[in-house]
């Protein structure tokens, strides 16, 4: 795991400054803190920060070809490069290091684009090839790693792990993009075909761009999608299958030349993960919790998980009030990004990297098992729908929703408002706004009239409703499942993953991204994957007798922290200077009597605003650092 940067001319060859390639370095050490790599050459440069993981005493990067007509940066970890070492060394290949890197290099040779397929692992890498004055970019099927890339106002390409590494340079303008604002607001990050400064773009999930010298800069290709093709079976079978599919993938994930142990939060994805590591583990598996103070606290369950198993447990409670990384977020995120649950994240990064170099989470199961609620609320929505055709149930449903009184203080069940509302619409909308934060009638509210002229018309919903439209099936949970895996995963739940672990120079891996297991999970029937309420449905059963029925049955928590409360407490300042000194104000796209009035009614206790102003306070401190540097301390 590494951090990576460089700079490539499409004119005329230029003279590279290697100060300047060691800046976009330097900005991300902290995802390479073991070491450094320069390399230049008129037209081309290279840059390398190293978290070594495997063959840490060789494998120094930027690395070139025998011949010295190729070099590679990479980021990530191919976890069958073994296997493909034997098949290029098959080909007369010869080898002069012992790790991954080496392999990717000699299979761009071989292979050439076709190589993508072949690696299975987690990577973001660009290679320069002398024979063609090329240079190609390549990132991971559902971009576990990142890659953003901007063309500087002449014929110069930059690209970085980080958006950091790319700001670095004193040719980047720095100019928001109102669409990513928008973005923002309506879904709670900055999505991963999209940067909130203008003009850097990020290299998208399962896609290759190949630049050449004296060409127009080409578009991005993509190299791999989901399919969703059935798979098919007796139940027990398809049990057996999943449990084979799910140990290999961990598997696969143990080999290092560091210590690896896990995340264990006592939920089912990663109390899997834990158990089938204590399996194949000759040592005790270092497991590693983090628990909030309160009823949402998961901590017990964590605790019997790693008793069952007899893991080397380290555990660390975090008091409701320590909000110490909150004005470290900015920095660490470089874009505004709202889930609030990045700050226990570091918590268990940090405490993870005491113990650990390399830990395997959860992350992935429930957007290709279909784990989330609102995965079975769509599939219940839109056999509805199926039912009842649009001329009936727009209106019949649309004026029940609007005469039904909002209860946000309700049980869920009770809710109906939303699912009445959700019933007036069509699926890809409906699914649209269950995954948003901020719906667009409150974005209305909230953004003043300059700022709607500035985005035309753009709404950031329409992103989920064509990828839906454009999934390779026409069932409503797979598209929805598509979406999640397109949009949501690269753009929420990786994102926080890498920026957090990365921070403190630690490497993440998620087994259940396994291509295998992806296409496995997403070619079952619906029947196997949402079964009487239940989401993962095949998968609990697969685990059945090694984790416990409470367990794998008891209502998903998910990740949180108590930060509503917060916000009527310790962090009222924070609150207060939205209305006072923030960015928001002077920006003039922000209502300031719609903040007023949301800041007054939370602090009162008259409503619940905690996770629009925890994003209202993220933005302001990532706007500023990007935008105001010079504005004070955030």
């Amino acid at each position: 795991m590494c951090g990576i940067a460089g700079m490539f001319d499409i004119g005329p060859a230029q003279s590279v400054a290697q100060r300047q390639l060691r800046a976009m370095a330097d900005a991300q050490r902290h995802r390479g803190p073991d070491g450094e790599g320069i390399w230049a050459a008129p037209g081309i440069g290279l840059a390398h920060r190293r978290l070594a993981v495997i063959d840490p005493a060789g494998s120094p990067q930027p690395l070139h070809s025998s011949d010295g007509q190729m070099a590679i940066t990479f980021n990530g970890e191919i976890y069958n490069y073994q296997d493909l070492r034997q098949e290029l060394i098959a080909k007369d290949h010869v080898f002069t290091t012992a790790g991954d890197t080496e392999v990717i290099l000699h299979g761009y040779r071989a292979w050439g684009a076709d190589l993508l397929p072949r690696l299975n692992g987690m990577f973001a890498f660009a290679i320069y090839d002398d024979r063609t004055k090329s240079l190609f970019l390549a990132r991971d099927r559902l971009g576990v790693k990142p890659l953003h890339y901007a063309r500087l106002g002449g014929d110069r390409m930059i690209f970085a792990s980080e958006l950091k590494g790319l700001l670095v340079d004193p040719g980047l303008g720095r100019t928001p993009d109102m669409r990513a604002v928008e973005d923002y607001f309506a879904l709670g990050y900055v999505p991963d075909d999209r940067c909130i400064v203008a003009g850097v773009e990020k290299l998208p999930a399962g896609h290759f761009v190949r630049w050449q010298r004296g060409q127009v800069p080409a578009r991005p290709q993509q190299w791999w999608d989901i399919q969703f093709t059935p798979v098919h079976g007796r139940t027990a079978d398809l049990i057996t299958a999943c449990r084979r599919h799910l140990r290999s993938a961990i598997a696969t994930r143990l080999v290092a030349d560091v210590p690896v142990g896990a995340f264990l939060s006592g939920g089912v994805d990663s109390a899997t993960v834990v158990a089938l590591m204590s399996e194949t583990m000759a040592t005790p598996v270092e497991t590693c919790t983090i628990g909030f103070d309160g009823p949402l606290d998961e901590t017990r369950y964590a605790h019997r998980i790693a008793a069952r198993f007899a893991t080397h447990h380290h555990h660390e409670q975090v008091a409701p009030d320590d909000f110490d990384e909150i004005s470290a977020l900015a920095q660490i995120f470089d874009e505004p990004f709202a889930d609030a649950s990045a700050l226990p994240m570091v918590r268990l990064c940090q405490l993870a990297r005491r113990h650990v170099k390399v830990a395997l989470s959860g992350d992935g199961a429930d957007e290709i098992f279909a784990g989330y609620r609102r995965h079975r609320f769509h599939l219940q929505e839109s056999r509805i729908r199926a039912c009842l055709p649009a001329a009936v149930r727009r209106p019949f449903f649309g004026a029940l929703g609007t005469l039904y009184p909002k209860a946000d203080w309700a049980p869920q069940r009770l809710r109906a408002k939303t699912s009445l509302l959700a019933l007036a619409q069509s699926g890809p909308e409906a699914y649209a706004r269950a995954v948003g934060m901020l719906t667009p009638e409150l974005r209305t509210r909230m953004f003043t009239p300059e700022f709607q002229r500035h985005i035309h018309g753009y709404r950031a919903e329409d992103r989920y409703i064509a990828a839906m439209a454009a999934a390779p099936s026409r069932h409503p949970l797979d598209q929805a499942q598509y979406a999640d895996l397109k949009i949501w995963l690269p753009g929420d739940i990786l994102t926080k993953v890498d920026r957090t672990s990365m921070s403190v120079g630690l490497e993440v891996r998620e087994p259940m991204l396994d291509p295998a297991l992806i296409g496995f999970a997403t070619g079952l029937a619906v029947s196997h994957r949402i079964r009487r309420g239940q989401g993962k449905a095949l998968m609990k059963q697969a685990m059945a007798g090694h984790l416990p029925d409470d367990l794998l049955y008891r209502p998903k928590m998910g990740f949180v922290s108590p930060i509503s409360e917060a916000f009527r407490g310790p962090l009222i300042p924070l609150v207060d200077r939205l209305i006072t000194r923030s960015i928001l104000i002077e920006t003039g796209w922000f209502d300031r009597g719609f903040l007023d009035q949301i800041v007054q009614a939370h602090r009162r206790g008259r409503a619940d605003h905690g996770r629009l102003l925890w994003q209202l306070i993220q933005f302001d401190a990532a706007f500023s650092r990007l935008f105001h540097p010079d504005s004070g301390p955030q």
